[in-house]
């Protein structure tokens, strides 16, 4: 009999949660990242959700407490790294940037393996990171 009252709160605590809804807009984009074709396409399979202001919102992402975690995720991404701001960066910080996400691509830290669980195309080959490397290390 207990369990029911368990399951019943439990509900009862999700539809709540939905009068609260996390934030899923996008800011305009004022200074996008201009890169060739094939770097653009990398890109945008595997880091612009969360680190751009183009991100895609799917439904789970407007679901709490699920969306709670998206959301805060991407907010996290465009703070560290996003792609919308690019121009507006001068050469010294693009620099930094480009030289902290080769270190993180290389060394497997992105995209995040939880990112990869349900974005299996976000995953990035030899050859993808190959072109990464050499377009953020010869190009700011």
């Amino acid at each position: 009999m207990k369990i029911k009252y368990v399951i019943g709160a439990v509900v009862l605590l999700l539809l709540i949660l939905q009068l609260f809804p996390s934030n899923t807009s996008n800011p305009p984009v004022t200074a996008a990242l201009k890169a060739n074709p094939e770097v653009m396409k990398i890109l945008k399979q595997s880091c612009y959700d969360c680190h751009s202001n183009e991100t895609y919102w799917p439904w789970y992402s407007r679901v709490a407490p699920i969306s709670y975690f998206v959301s805060n995720h991407v907010e996290d991404g465009r703070k560290h790294l996003n792609f919308s701001d690019w121009e507006k960066f001068d050469s010294d910080k693009k620099g930094k940037l480009s030289k902290k996400i080769i270190e993180e691509i290389e060394e497997g830290n992105m995209p995040l393996s939880s990112y990869k669980l349900l974005h299996p195309v976000a995953d990035l080959s030899d050859s993808d990171i190959k072109m990464l490397k050499v377009w953020f290390g010869g190009k700011q």
